[in-house]
């Protein structure tokens, strides 16, 4: 095997694969990636056994053939080099790179013992816009379950049709709604997508203008330029959403953002042990105050002036899930809190391009 391709296109390709790499993997190969050379393209596959990673480049390829190099090794060796021409030689049971004046001769693995890259066959598919599509995501994959006695929570609910992209994610302590308006082709589409995968998945995508998403009866496949990622895809029923969503409220605030955050960052300093915050708002004075307690530290209080329609009520929330929220719609300037009473779910709701939904279930004042 011997190829030659510029440092630059080789390091961007290796960026994209590397998500692919084993992390203290006991089996060898699969800290690897491999390369195939073939008439004028260099083919890279990494395979972690949650997700396989196949990435394509053309180069100048001389004679073909295959191999699998250490993925470590190889990209901490790329990223020294000048950006200029680099030659591979070799593969067998070791390859030789050079550029300008470096020379490297590494240990292969044998290619012989690679997975082949998983056949599939889709049972449906939608493309959408990248870049929307990632704003999105960032605002739900946090929500995605930690745990792995509910597989399905540690999924995100892709569906898109009728020119609408919705997303959904829930840890059962809070729920994330996203919409968006897209083209999104003829039928319906519906996937439990692994949050995590998704999340690495549309950060791989670098400046794609549309993403390819299929399902088999076990994958999901992601395809982008000359970029392809099979996961396993989550079974199961992704929990009823819609029957949580409340249909009226007694109290609606408009918050400033920026203003709430800054406020809430103040009075939960010095809840080292207690994570709720207390919002009483009244309907009468047109403020909020926020309040924490602290065995050991004491307590704080701060007043926002905030716009209410209704009545006056109280809330308790666990602060790192508000800010959870509170960074999601960063981009805003404004965000309503729709509340019931103080032992119901309280409804952060943002419009515009993307709708956002937050869900968050109240703690013990």
């Amino acid at each position: 095997m011997k190829f030659t391709v510029s440092q630059s296109s080789l390091l961007k390709a290796l960026s994209v694969v590397s998500k692919g790499l084993g992390s203290n993997s006991t089996i060898p190969i699969m800290s690897g990636i491999y390369i195939k050379a073939d008439q004028g393209t260099l083919e890279f596959q990494t395979n972690n056994l949650v997700i396989t990673v196949r990435h394509r480049i053309p180069a100048n390829v001389e004679e073909t053939g295959e191999t699998v190099v250490s993925g470590k090794v190889l990209m901490n060796i790329v990223k020294t080099l000048p950006d200029s021409a680099v030659v591979f030689d070799g593969g067998q049971r070791t390859i030789s790179i050079s550029c300008e004046k470096s020379s490297f001769r590494l240990n292969t693995l044998n290619p012989a013992d690679w997975s082949e890259f998983p056949e599939y066959s889709l049972e449906s598919a939608t493309e959408l816009p990248c870049e929307l599509l990632s704003e999105m995501v960032d605002k739900v994959y946090r929500l995605t379950s930690k745990e792995s006695s509910r597989p399905v929570l540690q999924g995100i609910l892709l569906t898109a049709g009728d020119n609408t992209i919705r997303l959904v994610a829930s840890d059962s302590y809070r729920l994330a709604v996203c919409d968006a308006s897209a083209e999104t082709g003829d039928g319906d589409f519906s996937a439990i997508v692994p949050g995590n995968v998704f999340h690495e998945v549309l950060g791989m995508t670098d400046g794609a203008e549309k993403i390819s998403i299929g399902i088999t009866d076990s994958q999901v496949v992601f395809s982008f330029g000359n970029t392809t990622l099979v996961s396993s895809k989550i079974g199961g029923t992704f929990p009823n959403y819609r029957q949580l969503l409340p249909t009226s409220c007694s109290t609606s605030v408009k918050i400033n953002i920026a203003e709430f955050s800054a406020a809430l960052r103040r009075v939960t300093s010095i809840a080292t042990t207690n994570a709720a915050v207390r919002l009483d708002i009244d309907a009468d004075g047109k403020v909020m105050r926020l309040s924490t307690s602290s065995p050991d530290q004491g307590e704080a209080t701060e007043v926002l002036p905030v716009e209410v329609e209704g009545e006056s009520c109280s809330i308790g929330h666990n602060y790192h899930y508000v800010f959870d929220c509170m960074n999601a719609v960063s981009d805003k300037k404004e965000i309503t809190l729709e509340l019931q009473t103080s032992m119901k779910p309280g409804v952060f709701k943002t419009n515009g391009k993307i709708n956002y939904l937050y869900i968050l279930m109240p703690v013990r004042l």
